[in-house]
């Protein structure tokens, strides 16, 4: 079994990172492919490893999966052994809906406060009323399962699992711009920003090359 994960810019593909983030963290081998996004050759070579034409996309045998909670799911069926999701079946409802939630929601947060893993952490000013919505629900949903679930770890079940990578673009939104949110959800994002995991991808987004003007504020 070989994986091969097709990625975009590390500076600024969040939906790049959460797989990455995954297999890297659960010591899962995989080839990596990164093309530039946004760029005059980008579709081309991104349709040349997937119809879906984005990252990110993972190659395993004869099986292809894009979209980063497909690439999840693919990954942990593969891996039973690992416990990619909580084992409890409580948590792992859990871990499964808040990821699903994420996947699909948090919009305003998301168009206001772009993922950008080069820039100096610095506030761009309030929240709008849904971004700030956005912010508080994702604050409640750490501190609720780390109230229920995370006694035994750092982490949002204890243990790393998929919905810490699913939430790890956020901790980058929340520490970059500075945003205001409770003691509990810092340390939560102190524990994804110490992962060695992390840190590599953090400190080759900002050895990239590329820069999207669009992405910065």
């Amino acid at each position: 079994m070989t994986f091969s994960l097709l990625i975009g810019n590390k500076a600024y593909s969040s939906w790049s990172l959460r797989p990455w983030l995954l297999l890297k963290q659960f010591g899962i081998p995989f080839e990596e492919t990164l093309v530039p996004l946004y760029g005059p050759e980008s579709k081309e070579k991104l349709l040349a490893f997937s119809p879906a034409g984005k990252a990110p996309a993972l190659r395993c045998d004869d099986s292809l999966v894009w979209d980063s909670l497909a690439i999840v799911e693919f990954v942990a069926e593969r891996y039973p052994d690992l416990a990619i999701w909580p084992r409890d079946p409580a948590a792992r409802a859990l871990a499964r809906s808040l990821a699903a939630e994420m996947h699909s929601g948090f919009t305003a947060m998301r168009g206001e406060f772009p993922t950008n893993f080069r820039r100096p952490p610095r506030p761009v000013g309030a929240p709008s009323p849904a971004a700030a919505a956005d912010i508080a629900r994702i604050d409640a949903a750490w501190r609720d399962a780390r109230a229920r679930f995370g006694s035994e770890g750092l982490f949002l079940f204890g243990a790393f699992s998929a919905a810490d990578a699913m939430f790890a673009p956020v901790v980058c939104r929340f520490s970059t711009y500075v945003l205001d949110v409770s003691t509990q959800a810092q340390d939560y994002m102190r524990a994804i920003e110490t992962l060695p995991a992390y840190r590599e991808w953090v400190e080759s987004g900002r050895a990239e090359p590329w820069v999207l003007e669009k992405f910065e504020q």
